[in-house]
């Protein structure tokens, strides 16, 4: 016997029953109990949750930063210039606002008798006296018919009940019925924002998914049963974070997040079981066995796929900001429902189904696309795969030229904070936004609060040290206008504000906090033993942009580290986790470019509801890496568990790469088209960050599973030929064997013998 057919006589001797198959088999079996108990499951989780779950808010602060210091010092020697501060805007096109003093009086009074407001400031002056001759300064403009009511509260003003607007309302009523136009600008206006919704995107995408997969596999049950349980893990899934939100505080985009996750990949991981399933009917198994043999197959792919897109949002941790990493908590969430789901929920649904799974058709079901036999003409996947085998260098050539054009535009991405001038028209903060550019220049939406803290200057200093940072403050580059330095009614901290030229979300707006937090506040007092300090909500934003800048070269590099690890254990081959983390982040850089030309650049931003060119937001960019980095793995566990797979039967490195392409095409290229219909109809969302979120996932799955996928893992699999599965002795020996596709024995043995 040759030692080839001594290799392929040992690889088919019958697989172990493992954990997998026999759960898969338990499952399908008894499908009543295990359907059951997964709807007594989300009735329960639903009743819970709706009864105990917490609320979303972006209430967060960053300790040690010099914003939250800054605003330390003012809540404790000036309680009611500290807290967070909104605007209550009032304009009337007609006449001047002088000639509505009562109300406006009646306005300011009112509003300071709601619960959590410190202060509130009236903008008329007093009478008789002019309004302030620089229009910068405000709050009331030079024409007297725009005005704005600075509010302070004691928590932030977004994380309040929307019921708590019913007091604002009635307070500037007067007002109003005077036939002045009232908005609410900053934080109060975002809680104005009309409830987000998540049904219109996921009505959409799951329409999209539905044509997909009638189109690919042809039959409505085969196409039904992904979407149906893929919703119930991520209502399961969102229940659970609801409970959790009870415990901690999620950020109001977390559901949104975790939505787009877990339908994302919930759809994919049924989708690769129903498919392997129905290949195994096909090929004569009855159903509870087809069924446990796809979870002890698939289902291990599925099982690692879960894990490696876990260990990735887990990665968002070590950015130090539990902000951030909360996100990745509430999208891993999800993902740990649609992997438990797909692992019992699904062979219960097949189990249910049987052989009835391809009655209902809307043309000849297909499974699996089955190489053709020796001597006939080979499929069409097939004859792409050896078109790759004979060019591979022209094809890896080919896909590395659309990446570098695709990420180009990263070259030039531009991180800051969207502000309230991105949002639609129909917001009462973009309204406020607007009317106080117009009147009073960009820069008032983001006015920057100066702190200088004296404390420690003994008092016949004090005097001096005043003189000498007013003169300081004059002439700063970047600020349209800093207002007088004030002593708060101690005497011990010294208080100005700073109003950029730009718009807070401008560089020049970011350059100027740098510059007076960096240069001009510690050369104001040089010489003193005085402490400054910019904050307010623009100068946090900006100390949220810095950390995440510096953090985030650190969350890629254990991100990748992690999943290159995850490969290895699973393939024992060097050059293929090598492999696989390079093509990953090529694709990622070309997502974020799409992103940067979409948003930054306004290729396609008006028609995405977007108005004007706007920075990314800071943490999207580490968001899409963790997301799309454990996603990219998905198609790369799939793909590959297939060629290593062949590789182990016939020893054939390069007839591998072709016969996993040709039997996984199909239901890659289905499920990546479903991924990307998912993500894709989040960009309607009315929150800029889902849309960027949206578009750039979209993009990302879109180009991995074509560019990456088609083009430069079949090349670079070729010519690494038998090469890719080389592993060191000593590695192999310490690393732990873990199997994509549920074999009995190690991998490194069965390509030993």
């Amino acid at each position: 016997m040759s030692s080839s057919q001594a290799r392929t006589d040992r690889v088919a001797v019958p697989r172990r029953r493992g954990a997998l198959r026999r759960t898969g088999e338990w499952c399908a079996r008894h499908f009543v109990t295990v359907l059951v108990l997964w709807v007594a499951a989300l009735a329960g989780l639903q009743v819970l949750q709706h009864a105990y779950g917490g609320d979303y808010s972006d209430d967060f602060s960053l300790p040690g930063t010099q914003s939250q210091d800054g605003l330390d010092v003012l809540k404790a020697h000036a309680p009611q210039a500290g807290g967070y501060s909104a605007q209550v805007v009032l304009h009337d096109p007609d006449k001047p606002l002088t000639s509505l003093s009562d109300q406006v009086a009646t306005a300011v009074a009112d509003l300071q008798k709601l619960p959590d407001v410190l202060s509130a400031q009236n903008p008329l002056p007093p009478s008789g006296s002019p309004p302030p001759p620089d229009p910068n300064t405000g709050p009331l403009s030079t024409d007297q018919k725009t005005a704005y009511i600075t509010v302070r509260f004691s928590a932030q003003p977004s994380t309040f009940d929307p019921s708590y607007l019913d007091g604002v309302d009635q307070a500037v009523q007067p007002l109003r019925s005077a036939g002045a136009s009232v908005e609410y600008g900053g934080s109060l206006g975002e809680l104005a924002r009309p409830e987000p919704s998540d049904r219109t995107s996921e009505a959409i995408g799951f329409g999209v998914a539905i044509v997909v997969l009638l189109i690919g596999f042809g039959s409505l049950l085969a196409a039904l049963l992904p979407l149906v349980t893929a919703l119930i893990c991520a209502l399961c899934g969102l229940a659970l974070l609801g409970l959790l939100a009870a415990a901690t505080t999620f950020a109001t985009v977390s559901p949104t997040l975790a939505t787009m996750i877990g339908i994302g990949v919930g759809i994919d991981y049924a989708l690769f079981l129903v498919t392997r399933h129905r290949q195994n009917l096909v090929d004569g198994q009855d159903p509870v066995t087809a069924a446990g043999h796809a979870a002890a197959t698939s289902g291990h792919a599925v099982l690692l796929s879960g894990c490696t897109v876990i260990i990735a949002l887990s990665g968002l941790w070590v950015s130090g900001i539990g902000f951030i990493g909360k996100l990745g908590l509430a999208a891993a969430v999800t993902v740990v429902t649609a992997v438990f789901g797909a692992l019992t929920l699904v062979p219960a649904v097949l189990g249910l189904i049987g052989r009835r799974i391809d009655r209902v058709r809307v043309r000849k079901p297909v499974a699996e696309t089955v190489p053709a036999p020796e001597g006939a003409e080979p499929g069409g996947w097939h004859r792409y795969a050896q078109r790759v085998e004979r060019r591979p260098w022209w094809f890896l050539a080919g896909g590395v030229t659309v990446l570098a054009v695709l990420s180009f535009p990263l070259l030039f991405i531009q991180l800051g904070h969207i502000g309230d001038g991105a949002d639609p028209k129909s917001f009462t903060d973009r309204r406020a936004f607007d009317l106080m550019s117009t009147a009073f220049g960009p820069g008032s939406n983001g006015p920057l609060t100066l702190v200088i803290d004296q404390s420690k200057v003994p008092s016949s200093e004090r005097s001096a040290l005043a003189d000498q940072a007013q003169k300081a403050l004059t002439g700063v580059p970047d600020a349209a206008a800093i207002t007088p330095l004030t002593a708060t009614s101690d005497g011990d901290v010294l208080t100005a504000t700073a109003y950029s030229v730009a718009a807070p979300q401008d560089e020049r707006t970011t350059s100027l906090t740098n510059r007076l937090t960096d240069d001009v506040l510690p050369q104001a007092v040089s010489g003193t033993d005085a402490s400054t300090y910019v904050t307010g909500t623009t100068a946090a934003q900006v100390d949220f942009l810095d950390i995440v800048s510096s953090r985030l070269p650190l969350i890629i590099a254990v991100v990748v580290c992690l999943a290159f690890l995850v490969i290895l254990a699973v393939f024992r081959g060097l050059l293929v986790a090598v492999k696989a983390a390079v093509l990953n982040v090529l694709s990622i850089a070309a997502s974020y470019g799409v992103v940067v030309a979409v948003f930054q650049w306004g290729w396609g931003g008006p028609a995405l509801g977007v108005s004007g060119d706007v920075p990314i937001e800071s943490y999207v960019p580490m968001m899409m890496f963790a997301i799309v980095f454990g996603l990219s793995m998905d198609y790369e566990i799939f793909l590959l568990s297939r060629i290593h797979e062949t590789w182990v039967r016939t020893g054939d490195a390069r007839a591998s790469v072709a016969h996993a392409l040709e039997i996984t095409a199909r239901v890659i290229t289905c499920a990546a088209l479903i991924m990307v219909s998912v993500f894709a109809a989040f960009v309607i969302s009315d929150n800029i960050v889902v849309k960027m979120l949206g578009l750039g996932l979209a993009a990302s799955v879109l180009i991995d599973a074509t560019v990456v996928r088609l083009l430069l893992v079949p090349a670079v699999m070729t010519l690494l030929g038998r090469a890719a599965w080389w592993i060191p002795g000593p590695l192999d020996r310490i690393l732990p064997h873990l199997d994509a596709e549920g074999s009995a024995e190690p991998p490194t043995r069965a390509r030993r013998e």
